[in-house]
C-alpha cells in the first residue's frame, strides 16, 4: 500500500488542478457552467483510466474517491466550485461520480479484467457528454421522459459512441468472436442509452455504469466474455 502513496498523491494533485482550471475557465474566460462541468466530467474520466495502471490497492482508490466525494459535498453545502455546481438545475451527478469510479475499480479487481473498469468509465466520461453536446447542437426529434426533454439526436450520439467504445474495449481485451463482440456492444450501447434517456438530476452518472457493468457481468457469467 505504501507503494501507492506517490501515485495517489499525484492523482489527487491532478484532480485539484483540474478543478482549479475549471474555475479559471468559468471566472476568467466566462465559460458557461454547463461546459466547464462537462470538461471536468470528461477529464475526470480520462484521469481515472490510469488508476489500474498505477494503483494496486483498492483502499487507496477509496481514499481518493472518498476525499473528493466529501470535497464536492462541501462545495454544494457552501456554494463553492460554481464551474461544477453553477448549473440551472438540480443535479447530484458530481457526488455520484467518485463513488462509481471506486465501484468499477472493485469490479475490475474482482474479475481481473480491465474491461470491467474501462468500458463503464469510458462510456460515462465520453458518451454522456456527447449526448448532451449533440442534443444541444442538433436538437432533432425531442421527446420527454418523466417531464424532462431529451432528443433523439443526442441519444443517437450516445448510442454510437457507446457502441464504438464497447467494441474497441472488447477487441483490445482479447475477445475474438466478432459476432459475440457485436452482440455485446449493441446490447450494452442500447441499454446504457436507455438508462441515460430515463435518468435525470445527474443520476445517469449512476445508472449508466451500473447498467454497463451489470451487462458485462451477465455476459461474463454465460461465457460470452473470456
Amino acid at each position: 500500500m505504501i507503494a501507492n502513496l506517490f501515485p495517489a498523491a499525484s492523482f489527487a494533485i491532478s484532480f485539484l488542478l483540474l478543478f482549479g482550471s475549471a474555475e479559471w475557465l468559468y471566472h476568467h474566460l466566462k465559460v458557461k457552467a454547463e461546459l466547464s462541468r462537462k470538461y471536468v466530467h470528461f477529464t475526470t474520466g480520462l484521469i481515472s483510466l490510469l488508476f489500474p495502471c498505477f494503483l494496486s490497492s483498492h483502499w487507496m482508490v477509496l481514499l481518493l474517491c472518498g476525499s473528493f466525494f466529501f470535497l464536492l459535498l462541501a462545495s454544494l453545502k457552501w456554494n463553492l466550485l460554481p464551474s461544477i455546481n453553477g448549473v440551472d438545475r438540480v443535479t447530484r451527478g458530481s457526488l455520484l461520480y467518485p463513488l462509481v469510479v471506486y465501484a468499477c475499480f472493485l469490479l475490475y479487481q474482482q474479475y481481473d479484467l480491465f474491461l470491467f473498469f474501462y468500458i463503464p468509465i469510458l462510456i460515462l466520461a465520453i458518451s454522456d457528454p456527447i449526448a448532451a453536446l449533440v442534443g444541444k447542437k442538433w436538437p432533432k426529434f425531442p421527446y420527454s421522459t418523466f417531464g424532462h426533454t431529451k432528443t433523439a439526436s443526442g441519444s443517437f450520439g450516445f448510442f454510437s459512441s457507446a457502441f464504438i467504445i464497447c467494441m474497441l474495449g472488447l477487441l483490445f481485451s482479447g475477445q475474438t468472436e466478432i459476432a459475440t463482440i457485436i452482440l455485446i456492444a449493441t446490447t450494452v450501447a442500447f441499454a446504457s442509452t436507455l438508462a441515460e434517456a430515463l435518468s435525470h438530476k445527474g443520476y445517469d452518472n449512476l445508472t449508466i455504469p451500473c447498467c454497463v457493468s451489470g451487462l458485462l457481468i451477465f455476459f461474463k457469467a454465460i461465457n460470452f466474455i473470456s
